[in-house]
């Protein structure tokens, strides 16, 4: 039984897609000399419109990382993906970030910078605009686009506040 549930938990560890956005080291001086210390900032997704981020430090670059994607996979969001891109444009903040995401047509691709492509990527969605305005530090633009993913609505919810069906809405 205890094999079983071993492969399992391996076979979910490999279904997520992880990016590594962000590695940073850092020093301190001490008597003996430099302390090196790293962190590292982690998107986990599956490719279904499931994905989240980590930010995790150690005194090792593989513990950094660990802990990063094992706080990202505990901190995943749902996001309505459809037919590869956002159902609506949307904007997040976070801080002095911005991050402004509009669906693109078919074919578009990713328009994105770094940060933001990593999320999608995880996401799973295909066809993306976006736009980074303000700071352009990794970890807050990371949490800007979060928090514009937190806030799209999927279609059903809109049609059902609105008190109509899909068909009514969008024929």
């Amino acid at each position: 039984m205890e094999r079983q549930n071993k492969f399992d938990k391996d076979r979910d560890q490999k279904e997520f897609i992880e990016k590594l956005v962000r590695l940073n080291r850092t020093s301190k001086t001490v008597k003996g000399g430099r302390r090196m210390s790293f962190s590292a900032l982690t998107v986990v997704g599956d490719g279904k419109g499931r994905a989240g981020y980590g930010f995790g430090k150690a005194n090792d670059v593989s513990e950094a990382i660990r802990k990063s994607t094992d706080r990202a996979k505990r901190n995943m969001v749902e996001v309505p993906v459809k037919n590869g891109t956002l159902p609506h444009e949307m904007t997040g903040n976070y801080k002095s970030s911005s991050i402004l995401l509009k669906p693109a047509c078919p074919g578009t691709g990713i328009i994105a910078g770094g940060t933001v492509r990593a999320i999608m990527d995880a996401i799973g969605a295909t066809d993306i605009i976006s736009k980074s305005l303000g700071s352009s530090s990794p970890v807050n633009v990371v949490r800007a686009t979060f928090d514009a993913l937190a806030h799209l609505m999927d279609a059903k919810k809109v049609a059902s506040n609105r008190g109509k069906s899909l068909q009514e809405m969008w024929g």
